[in-house]
């Protein structure tokens, strides 16, 4: 029998979503009352689907998506069920609630910990969510630079110390190098001795000489072969290489991690723009907020965030009403400022080489010259390479605004033009060191395998270079914020001359900003392994950074007159940092597995390469766990591995077109029941007017 209040079955196959699945599906009729059903047959399904699953919904009644009523009910009805269960039963019932809300505690809690919580909100609100973007960016490589500096400690630097002083009953073991002329183990750093002037130790703070080079900043430091404590062999070279992998390692899956995160973010936004637009408007407030500078902020945040909604929207409309003349002026525009481009990246990367050429020769040269320009000329290949990394996104910045982009595309292209510059730079510097390291032609290597006249620790060497790098990329971005953006805001502020008033509060450059950090992390990624203590100077660098940015933000810049998404904008940041990271490997893979370690210092002096340690450390392994890692690193296991691994990618990718039908059929139905209830909507009309 037809429940009470039925619809009938003709009423619902006029409803829209029956018609287009209907069309769909071939326009046949005869499944339909049975798929659709009636009112009362659907209401008695939905009773019984709790009946179906065996017992009370799993989710708390506050966190179901029904009305207070329904909650009320469900929450008696659990109440009543719980009198009829075990004394077990209720007590685990009840210990998984107090687990459950001493654990949504502890991380309400654990959120007032977050590093800089309230001024990045801060600068959320005022400058939108695409300035905060940067600023979160800076706290995570804080972290991140902070956990390497504990990982490098604790494993490296720390053993050393507490063996040379002899904490915990701990030795040194030494092993003499075997089948070297002993003309490789001479390794005299220019410690300072005597009565020594206040400009030669600012000096040695500057190039990492002199006093600084006989410390545990540097990779000479660490001439330790084993540390006993107790009974206990610790293997500082492999600990050592180890760390380094690890650091490596952790910094790639964080990175991935993240960047994950921001694409599931970007694939929300850019799958339905009016869905992400709705997700604003009804559902962006945080009603859990209660004090009023907070709600001012997220209210700008919100209006932050509609408008770079609006303005990219408004900007995909403008391109697509271009006439075709348009689009060939702009198109020609283009191709004529990417030549501009491409000339002006060609010149950075010749005068970076020849300079790096002439400062490696010269320094040679000028041994006995004064300190000043011994340390002018040390510094040329730094001070030539941060002039281009300055001189060179203001250019493209200023070419990137004839070009016609949306803001979005505007710092992703910038970006990647920045990217060459800097990261280029450092490449072509190590570059240089090497050919210097291992090219040095004739029977000057032939005793070694390097050039130990000039590098008889050429490890230090490279880390002193990657040292001067990041002091002084540290030292122009103070100075910017000193003598350019407070200056600046002075005239513009208090002179009334046209020609200042022409270039006006200037905007905070994001795409700029995030490569100068990107820089830095790459030199601590690559000089890391030669400078162990590295990280500790970045996490410094950094922090300081983040307080100053923050400041000439607040006090000298403006809010952008085109503001930039969040999500899109950390993604694209994190990949960028990823470009970096990927970087760093090549050179440290080189240095590990191709360059001939140095003899006269550094844990690996009586191995020919860094990597020889891990050979020589399984050797000392039993044979049968040998045999297990020879056969693991062999072609018979190389070639079954590569084929598990790439039916494994094809079920993940068949997995995610599925998911990504299904996510399409929901879409659908979400459209179709909005039009069911519009349908409905005038049929009442109608039946009212009647």
């Amino acid at each position: 029998e037809e429940p009470h209040g039925a619809a009938p079955v003709d009423f619902l196959q006029e409803l829209p979503s029956c018609q287009s699945a209907r069309r769909r599906r071939g326009g046949t009729q005869e499944r339909r009352p049975a798929l659709l059903g009636t009112t009362g047959s659907r209401g008695a399904a939905a009773r019984a689907l709790p009946q179906e699953r065996g017992g009370p919904p799993d989710r708390p009644a506050r966190e179901r998506p029904e009305c207070m009523a329904e909650k009320r009910r469900t929450r008696d009805s659990q109440q009543v069920d719980t009198e009829h269960l075990s004394r077990w039963e209720k007590w685990r019932r009840t210990s998984s609630k107090s687990l459950k809300k001493a654990l949504s505690e502890v991380k309400g809690l654990s959120s007032y910990l977050v590093l800089w919580r309230h001024d990045i909100r801060s600068i959320e609100g005022k400058f939108g969510t695409g300035i905060q973007s940067y600023f979160s960016f800076l706290r995570f490589l804080v972290l991140l630079n902070f956990i390497i500096f504990i990982l490098m400690f604790s494993f490296v630097t720390l053993p050393t110390i507490i063996s040379k002083y002899g904490i915990f009953n701990s030795t040194i073991a030494y092993i003499s190098p075997k089948n070297i002329d002993n003309i490789c183990t001479i390794y005299e750093p220019n410690g300072n001795k005597g009565l020594v002037y206040f400009y030669t130790y600012l000096k040695d703070l500057l190039s990492g000489t002199g006093f600084l080079e006989v410390t545990s900043l540097f990779y000479g430091y660490y001439l330790i072969d084993a540390v006993w404590i107790s009974i206990m062999r610790y293997n500082l070279p492999l600990a050592y290489l180890l760390a380094t992998f690890a650091y490596l390692a952790l910094s790639f899956l964080w990175i991935i991690k993240r960047s994950v995160e921001g694409f599931k973010h970007n694939l929300v936004h850019d799958a339905d723009p009016f869905q992400s637009y709705c997700n604003k408007v009804f559902a962006g407030w945080d009603f859990g907020i209660t004090d009023p500078n907070a709600a001012r902020l997220k209210h700008r945040s919100l209006q932050y965030e509609l408008q770079t909604d609006l303005q990219e929207e408004k900007q995909k409309q403008k391109i697509a009403e271009r006439s075709m003349e348009e689009k060939l002026r702009i198109y020609s525009l283009r191709i004529l400022i990417n030549i501009i481009v491409i000339a002006i990246l060609s010149g950075c990367f010749y005068s970076i080489y020849r300079v790096t050429v002439f400062s490696q020769e010269s320094s040679n040269d000028v041994d006995n010259a004064n300190s000043q320009v011994n340390l002018l000329v040390q510094y040329l290949p730094s001070i030539v390479i941060t002039s281009a990394n300055f001189i060179g996104p203001l250019i493209f910045s200023f070419l990137i605004t004839f070009e016609d982009y949306t803001p979005a595309f505007e710092i992703k292209l910038t970006l990647l033009r920045c990217v060459f510059v800097r990261l280029a730079n450092i490449g072509v510097l190590l570059f240089s060191l090497w050919s210097q390291i291992s090219n040095c032609g004739s029977d000057k290597c032939k005793p070694c395998g390097y050039n130990y006249k000039l590098y008889p620790c050429w490890e230090s060497d490279v880390g002193q270079e990657m040292y001067k790098l990041m002091i002084f990329d540290f030292i122009v971005i103070l100075a910017v914020a000193l003598f350019v953006d407070f200056p600046r805001k002075l005239l513009v502020t208090h002179c009334s001359w046209k020609l200042v008033q022409r270039f006006g509060h200037k905007e905070f450059e994001i795409s700029d900003n995030v490569l100068e950090i990107i820089y830095g992390q790459t030199i601590c990624w690559i000089g890391t392994f030669f400078s162990p203590l590295l990280p500790a100077i970045a996490t410094i660098k950094y922090f300081i950074i983040f307080y100053v940015k923050k400041i000439v933000l607040i006090h000298t810049r403006k809010p952008a007159a085109r503001p930039i998404r969040a999500s899109s904008s950390n993604f694209f940041f994190l990949v960028v940092l990823l470009i970096g990271l990927l970087l760093a490997f090549v050179p440290l893979g080189v240095s590990i597995a191709r360059i001939p370690s140095s003899k006269a210092c550094g844990p690996f002096r009586n191995f020919n390469t860094s990597w020889e340690v891990i050979p020589d450390t399984v050797l000392q392994f039993p044979t049968g766990l040998q045999q297990i890692l020879f056969s693991m690193t062999s072609e018979a296991f190389a070639v079954p591995f590569f084929v598990i691994l790439c039916i494994i990618m094809f079920y993940v990718i068949a997995l995610a077109r599925a998911h990504k039908r299904v996510v399409e059929q929901l879409r659908e139905q979400l459209v179709l029941a909005s039009r069911d209830k519009m349908f409905l909507i005038r049929k009442i009309a109608e039946t009212q007017r009647n």
